[in-house]
């Protein structure tokens, strides 16, 4: 399921990072890695607030579209 539908507070395994070259890149080296785990802290009209690699990081819901959990 796309991460902007992964329930709040539960970590997550991340199967695949889609969408254009660039786009994986930047979500790479973000931290949202294939078989790195993810945690949506709190959505903020539309976006997420997720916890990856310890670093509490915004992205908006497109971006959490292309995170496959």
């Amino acid at each position: 399921m796309p991460l902007q539908f992964a329930p709040i507070g539960q970590i997550m395994t991340i199967k695949k990072v889609g969408g254009s070259p660039a786009l994986k890149s930047h979500l790479e080296d973000m931290g949202f890695v294939v078989g790195g785990g993810v945690t949506v802290i709190a959505t903020m009209g539309g976006n997420l607030i997720v916890n990856v690699k310890g670093t509490r990081i915004a992205i908006s819901r497109e971006m959490a579209g292309r995170i496959i959990v």
